[in-house]
């Protein structure tokens, strides 16, 4: 290989190292983006799918009355509830979740009205959210429990309805439509009946 060759190689190999080197810290910065992206999608734990919240529901998740909830909706113009054809407040997950925020701001940072306006303005996403209210999340959790409770009540009472069935063949019997259901049944399935036909024996 002549001197010109190694060096045009080297040089090919060195530009592909630069390549490689420059894709390299922009995979993670693009997995860190996306990780982002996901958790501010998911947002907190309201303890609800739910997309769409009734006023109460809201003042339960804040931890505030309702009345301070319409107030806030005068002081910040970003909440905008939707009205109902009952013309009741319908707030978005995302309005509940800047609720929250606001909760933050005035209880926990102690901020003005309009401080927090600003902070809301300025820092948008980056603004810590106070979390549910915990007897909120009390009372979802208990309507969980009491769900699953039920569900395990009703499937304890199925089980022991047909234990108590197949242990008892008069009952078996009687659940089937009595003793005559049983042997047209068979006699339909084409099953042998050999209660009924016994070789050897003459027909009475």
């Amino acid at each position: 290989m002549s001197g010109a060759d190694e060096d045009a190689g080297q040089t090919s190999r060195r530009k592909a190292g630069d390549g490689a080197a420059s894709e390299g810290p922009s995979k993670p910065a693009r997995t860190r983006a996306r990780a982002k992206k996901a958790g501010a999608a998911t947002g907190p734990d309201l303890g609800s799918d739910k997309l769409y919240f009734k006023i109460g529901e809201v003042a339960q998740i804040v931890g505030v009355p309702a009345y301070v909830l319409r107030y806030w909706e005068t002081e910040f113009k970003v909440i905008r509830p939707q009205k109902s054809r009952t013309q009741q407040r319908v707030y978005r997950r995302r309005d509940v979740e800047t609720l929250l925020k606001i909760k933050h701001l005035l209880y926990a940072k102690k901020f003005t009205i309009a401080g927090a306006r600003q902070q809301l303005r300025l820092g948008g996403e980056a603004v810590e959210m106070a979390p549910p209210s915990s007897r909120y999340l009390a009372s979802q959790s208990l309507a969980a429990l009491r769900e699953s409770l039920d569900d395990l009540i009703a499937w304890v009472e199925n089980t022991e309805a047909t234990a108590s069935t197949a242990a008892d063949p008069v009952e078996f019997i009687r659940t089937r439509g009595g003793a005559r259901a049983l042997i047209d049944e068979a006699a339909a399935a084409g099953e042998a009946q050999p209660l009924l036909q016994r070789s050897g024996r003459e027909p009475l």
